[in-house]
């Protein structure tokens, strides 16, 4: 006989998973941030809200939440699993090309916004320590919300997504000193800040070395181990394990695993297997995150607004207006337009997720009292709640002012413009490598691609910008930006797997540009069936290229030659198409008999 299940158990997890299954996507058809809505949701079926109401009305506990430490943990992972990410965006080169936007005006906001701030709460009475987190946690915006909003409407690309996005690049980059500095202030007992800061920094130092250490001496020959085995499972599991691994060695030094997480994403960001890490742990995120808001939703108090609702929107309106009147004067003198200036400081003017973070560390260290700590968490938000209104107030501006901005040079930088004539070039053996010369000789952008781990690793010693990855994993594609690129080329060798990405690419951009490879003319028919751009069967090229080579060497004249050569392409090209449009047209119509 089964042992009795207590459903209770997991009624939590219950709740979670059907927010992220049911809720999620009807948030989005309406143009809601699903973290927003994990938020929104976590405050409603919280303790202040409906869980208030399950002692007189049984039935709700079904769908509240009165204890948030069985989600914890999930919350605690969705945070490693954040900086993790973060850190995979933080690539060097990426870092060196917009240094003068990162390290020059997002240091300068961060650093100026955080001092005003944390001397308002200064003076308001809050402790020196205190004073100083939550200076440094309001002055940090919604990475989360900013970027998915900017994404979604095709925007990363102009002059203002590409400024928010290096201010939210040291935005990210400044989180790691402010976990240093929870850790010191808590750490500091009846000592001096400085004290407890010269501990936390050497017990970072250690663990930090430790992390860089075995990850630059073992990663990589890890990962190339891993890939060889060609088992998408293995993969994933190895991914997750490096993850939390990671941060598991920087918790034993008494560090955040957040940390540990950063640092490993920091080291995998400069090698071949970036995207597919990526790719790979887009679902865990997305859970782990969704868990992550969901749980401090749980933990907003609305009964601090109830009670001085005054009070509360005016710390709102006033935390959005300095952020504001930083960023505009700060983005126009690095020598964007008022109307950029404008936009972005709407966009980055509310507080972000990491405020959550800070505020859970310093509540529980006992720096910050727990009322402070619910009163900011609250206010961060209902910050990010108006970002989708600012947004929409910007453009309301925009299109006022019909302003048209010139791109600034120091932001030219990934992610490429949609116009961009970017290229994904899958497989990169001989004729793979081929395309790619090609294409850089001619300075279009392409990201080249293959699977195979081994050569990818001798590749990437030798120069070549070459990525590890499954192209027939719809995540990586996307990872590698096949919804903005122009053209897609196939140099498998292998027909299967080249069919399955064609048809792939053509569902998620049917409008891309593909041309593929084809082993001969009854391969290049199926291919023009899937819809396929060009098709370039190995038989006929061989044969038309054998045939130039006589024709030289028998002393035709070349510009007969090249002339006959491209014809005869042509029309073989021709024929091959209507050839498969022919068939396919065949394959419908005996469908359609057959459904009759």
């Amino acid at each position: 006989m089964a042992a009795a299940v207590d459903v209770a158990a997991y009624r939590d997890v219950l709740i979670i998973l059907g927010t992220t299954a049911i809720t999620v996507p009807i948030l989005r058809r309406f143009g809601i941030s699903p973290v927003l809505g994990f938020l929104g949701i976590g405050t409603l079926v919280g303790p202040s809200a409906l869980g208030r109401l399950s002692e007189t009305l049984p039935f709700l506990r079904w769908i509240t939440v009165s204890d948030s430490t069985q989600i914890s943990a999930f919350a605690e992972l969705g945070v490693v699993f954040l900086l993790f990410l973060i850190g995979l965006e933080l690539s060097y080169e990426r870092l060196t090309r917009m240094k003068k936007l990162v390290l020059g005006l997002g240091s300068a906001q961060v650093v100026l916004t955080t001092t005003i701030i944390a001397f308002a709460a200064w003076w308001l009475g809050r402790p020196v320590a205190a004073a100083i987190l939550i200076g440094g946690a309001l002055a940090l915006s919604s990475t989360a919300v900013v970027v998915e909003q900017l994404a979604e409407q095709k925007r990363l690309a102009t002059t203002t997504g590409r400024t928010s996005f290096a201010i939210l690049l040291m935005q990210d980059l400044a989180v790691i000193p402010l976990l240093f500095l929870v850790g010191a202030l808590a750490a500091r007992g009846e000592g001096s800040v400085a004290f407890g800061l010269l501990t936390a920094v050497a017990q970072g130092a250690i663990a930090i070395a430790l992390v860089v250490f075995i990850g630059r001496l073992m990663l990589r020959p890890f990962l190339r181990l891993v890939a060889s085995a060609d088992e998408p499972e293995v993969f994933m599991a190895a991914a997750v394990l490096i993850v939390i691994g990671t941060g598991v060695v920087t918790a034993m030094f008494g560090v955040s695993m957040a940390l540990g997480a950063f640092v490993a994403g920091l080291l995998l960001a400069e090698t071949e297997y970036r995207r597919a890490v990526e790719a790979t742990l887009e679902p865990f995120k997305g859970i782990l995150l969704g868990a992550f808001f969901f749980s401090v939703g749980l933990s907003i108090d609305l009964s601090l607004i109830i009670a001085r609702p005054t009070l509360f929107f005016l710390a709102l309106v006033t935390l959005i207006a300095v952020k504001i009147a930083v960023l505009v004067p700060l983005i126009r003198a690095f020598g964007q337009s008022w109307l950029v200036a404008i936009r972005t400081a709407l966009l980055l003017g509310p507080a972000g997720e990491f405020a959550f973070v800070t505020m859970g560390l310093a509540t529980a260290s006992g720096v910050v009292s727990p009322q402070t700590g619910a009163f900011i968490t609250t206010l961060t938000a209902f910050s990010m709640a108006t970002v989708p209104w600012l947004d929409r107030l910007g453009d309301v501006l925009a299109r006022r002012q019909q302003a048209k901005v010139a791109p600034d040079p120091e932001l030219a930088v990934a992610p490429p413009p949609p116009s961009a004539k970017r290229v994904i070039v899958v497989g990169y053996g001989r004729v793979g490598q081929l395309v790619c010369e090609m294409l850089a000789r001619h300075k279009v952008p392409f990201v080249a691609v293959d699977k195979d781990a081994r050569e990818i690793a001798d590749l990437r010693r030798a120069g070549h910008a070459v990525y590890f990855g499954d192209a027939n994993n719809r995540a990586f594609l996307d990872m590698c930006g096949i919804r903005d690129a122009s053209a897609l080329v196939l140099t498998l060798h292998t027909a299967g797997a080249l069919d399955e990405i064609a048809t792939l690419a053509k569902s998620i951009n049917p409008d891309l540009t593909v041309i593929a490879r084809a082993r001969d003319a009854d391969h290049a028919k199926r291919l023009y069936k899937l819809g396929v751009t060009d098709a370039v069967p190995e038989t006929i090229e061989a044969s038309l290229q054998l045939s130039e080579a006589v024709l030289f060497d028998l002393g035709v004249p070349a510009g007969l030659v090249i002339a006959s050569v491209h014809e005869r392409r042509d029309v073989f090209r021709k024929e091959l198409q209507e050839a498969g449009v022919d068939e396919s047209r065949v394959q419908h119509a005996v469908r359609s008999r057959t459904t009759l």
